[in-house]
């Protein structure tokens, strides 16, 4: 294990192995404790794609809820689980089997197509700016968002983000997108780990079993994760815990580490060590 692989490691405190029942636990102590630290608020808010991490995150979420309303005896405590879809979306099926698996307190559903569409057309009527597939994705991502801190500002609730360890190395995220959040449940999990807990949790297997895709390119429906990276998480994930991998893994996963450090900080100013040290463009 070299320098680099360490310092990362130790960034994004990856242990080597976990054990389930002790990290749901933790994370479901960690969202209770910051509740009732902030006893304004009341909800927690969260984006069910029917992936494995917001599945993940939301069972989570919804066992905080429960247990901080039952070791409070305040009601107004709710978990609001919101289905995101652009139009119809390709793996409707596995978002409700997620819903179904969450039980959440609270399940809306916010079509972000018109509010999309709408900036697409008016960006390219008014300023002749064509939104191109790649970049609608990243749109898509940010008005997820946007619904999500709406609805979280309505409710008195905070927003959760579903980054972990393996997305966090890679900057697999849209920064103000999903990268957008106030807590994060699942940060220090690679995505080995996650389908552990959620295996422990009773989950359908279909969940954290399914390959993992953004689904944000219309050019390119339901891509996997692993073709855009041009790596597998396997690979991603022996790197997060102290494993030999290969030299062409490695440089990959680096490189892809080096490229979205942006991604890990918050706004720059000319004050910013991370600018001074020449590391942002």
């Amino acid at each position: 294990m070299n320098e680099k692989q360490t310092k990362i490691i130790k960034a994004l405190h990856v242990k080597p192995q976990v054990n389930p029942e002790e990290e749901v636990v933790r994370r479901v102590s960690f969202l209770k404790n910051y509740l009732k630290k902030h006893p304004f608020i009341k909800s927690l808010v969260l984006g069910i794609s029917g992936g494995q991490d917001s599945t993940l995150a939301g069972k989570i979420a919804q066992l905080a809820i429960t247990e901080l309303r039952e070791e409070t005896g305040d009601t107004s405590y709710q978990f609001i689980a919101v289905r995101l879809p652009y139009g119809i979306q390709n793996d409707e099926v596995d978002a409700l089997k997620a819903i179904e698996f969450i039980q959440p307190d609270v399940s809306l559903v916010v079509n972000i197509k018109t509010m999309v569409d709408a900036l697409q057309s008016e960006l390219l009527e008014q300023s002749n700016i064509i939104v191109h597939d790649y970049n609608k994705g990243n749109v898509k991502a940010r008005a997820r968002m946007i619904a999500q801190y709406a609805v979280a500002g309505e409710r008195l609730g905070i927003v959760l983000g579903t980054d972990h360890a393996a997305e966090n190395l890679t900057g697999f995220y849209t920064k103000f997108g999903d990268g957008a959040a106030d807590l994060l449940p699942l940060f220090g999990l690679n995505k080995r780990q996650g389908r552990q807990v959620l295996a422990y949790l009773g989950a359908d297997s279909s969940l954290y079993l399914k390959v993992p895709t953004a689904d944000l390119e219309e050019d390119r429906p339901m891509i996997a994760d692993e073709t855009a990276l041009g790596v597998k998480y396997e690979a991603i994930d022996d790197y997060l815990e102290g494993r030999e991998v290969s030299e062409e893994d490695r440089q990959t996963i680096e490189g892809w580490y080096d490229i979205t450090e942006h991604k890990r900080q918050l706004p720059i100013s000319m004050y910013t060590k991370f600018w001074k040290q020449g590391k942002g463009n």
